[in-house]
């Protein structure tokens, strides 16, 4: 469904919907942001939470009041979650340099809060993550007996200052796990159980968010998990990756031990609105949800009509990302038929059929990157993976020629090294390993395709269809 059908689903039972600029690298823009909000409202989101780790102001110069133009601009993002019916969760990131056992550096978080507050913002976040797992300051380890303790002298110093319309949610230091290790447990029996806890799941990325592990977070720490998922984001050693592909992996119950997901973007914005699209959808609906089908909506509405055929042939050769080990599934099938038909039927066929696919990918990848497009920030954003695949879909053509003219054994090594060395040198996953594997396997083999598996016996290889 498009966004202006959103509105009419019935309720979500998930209290939270939304979208964390929480990713490493160079921050999203003001104008990003505000179209980003009208964009997850009119998919039934409900919160839109601002933390950049590249904003000085939340994590490094966290002390530091807004003033001039950053405060002009974090007033028009709250302005404009008003507008939309969102919530603005505003966050702070002090834990690289706070010291727990300071009133005075408790007394600046909690103005910088309260200058926040005063902007319209109820909804805060304290992001204790990826910061040293043992005390600092000499002071601190004086004061407390270990960071869990320090921690929940923190949280409650700054939880004691908010108005009862006033919500913290708290990124603990472990965010990830079975939700049943010491560390977790002993902060959430040592907070207010109106604080909300952020957690990923088993893993920093998790593949899969299950309903017995949310569960058991939920007995461990006295609340359901609020998930902090890292999906799409793509930041630091996933940087080659694009993750575009559907939501998926999800419990269609998480929202039974669940508060909700925010959902963690990449820096390429308008890439992130097609998994953000199917998030929300998921969350709209997670028992009705049908990762597929939305996704093809997601790609249509991000896309744009004229450009979303061309698009689909590519977006499917960049499937891979925690959620989702599928390289390119459509054209590992038909690798997989060409390779068979190739050793065992019809040579002819099979090199027609797999030249036919391959020039269509071409034809695709030069309307992309050659042509006027619907979005030319999303193909400015995803250009240097449409290039590989560009180089790719040239590398099949090339495959399915020498096969036609009988000519992979002697000439395939030659033809095809460059192609595998251009896309590795590009260092971007598309097609994941399937192509790389196929172009190695013919360049080492002096062209010969890896032998299939052999035909059940009772099969005859010339009367398959």
């Amino acid at each position: 469904m498009s966004g202006s059908q959103h509105t009419h689903s019935p309720p979500s039972p998930f209290a939270i919907r939304g979208v964390i600029e929480g990713f490493y690298g160079p921050p999203w823009s003001h104008e990003q942001r505000l179209d980003l909000i009208g964009f997850l409202a009119e998919r039934g989101m409900n919160t839109f939470v601002y933390s950049p780790k590249d904003d000085p102001l939340v994590r490094h110069e966290w002390r530091n009041p807004y003033a001039g133009t950053e405060l002009a601009r974090l007033a028009e993002l709250i302005a404009r979650c008003s507008e939309h019916g969102m919530s603005f969760m505003y966050c702070l990131s002090p834990g690289l340099t706070i010291r727990y056992s300071s009133s005075e550096d408790h007394e600046m978080l909690t103005a910088k809060y309260t200058a926040v507050r005063e902007l319209g913002v109820t909804n805060f976040g304290l992001l204790l993550d990826d910061i040293p797992t043992r005390l600092q300051h000499p002071e601190d380890k004086t004061a407390f007996t270990d960071l869990v303790e320090a921690q929940q002298s923190l949280i409650g110093s700054v939880f004691s200052q908010f108005t009862s319309d006033t919500h913290l949610t708290v990124c603990p230091t472990q965010y990830w796990g079975d939700g049943t290790e010491e560390y977790i447990t002993r902060l959430g029996s040592g907070i207010d159980p109106r604080i909300d806890l952020f957690w990923t799941g088993r893993a920093i990325c998790s593949p899969t968010l299950d309903l017995n592990d949310a569960a058991a977070f939920a007995r461990s720490t006295g609340r359901p998990a609020t998930y902090w998922d890292n999906y799409p984001v793509n930041d630091v050693a996933m940087g080659h990756e694009l993750h575009i592909g559907p939501y998926q992996g999800r419990d269609p119950q998480l929202f039974r031990f669940s508060t909700g997901i925010i959902a963690n973007g990449m820096e390429l914005f308008e890439s992130s609105k097609i998994p953000f699209a199917t998030i929300a959808d998921y969350l709209r609906d997670p028992e009705g949800y049908a990762p597929e089908a939305s996704w093809k909506q997601a790609l249509l509405d991000v896309v744009g009509p004229e450009d979303v055929a061309d698009f689909s042939l590519f977006a499917d050769t960049v499937r891979f990302s925690c959620l989702s080990f599928d390289d390119a599934p459509d054209l590992a099938e038909a690798l997989e038929h060409f390779t068979f038909e190739l050793e065992y039927g019809d040579r002819a066929l099979a090199a027609s059929e797999l030249l036919q696919r391959a020039e269509s990918m071409v034809q695709a990848a030069d309307r992309l990157l050659d042509g006027p497009v619907s979005n030319p920030q999303l193909i400015s954003e995803v250009r240097p993976w449409l290039e590989s695949f560009r180089v790719g879909a040239h590398a099949l053509v090339a495959i399915a020629t020498l096969a036609a003219d009988g000519r992979l054994d002697s000439d395939g090594s030659t033809v095809l090294r460059p192609f595998l060395d251009k896309l590795r040198s590009a260092h971007r996953r598309v097609f994941g390993d399937l192509l790389d594997m196929t172009l190695a396997e013919l360049v080492a083999a002096g062209g010969s395709p890896p032998a299939p598996p052999a035909p059940p016996a009772s099969e005859s290889p010339t009367a398959r269809d």
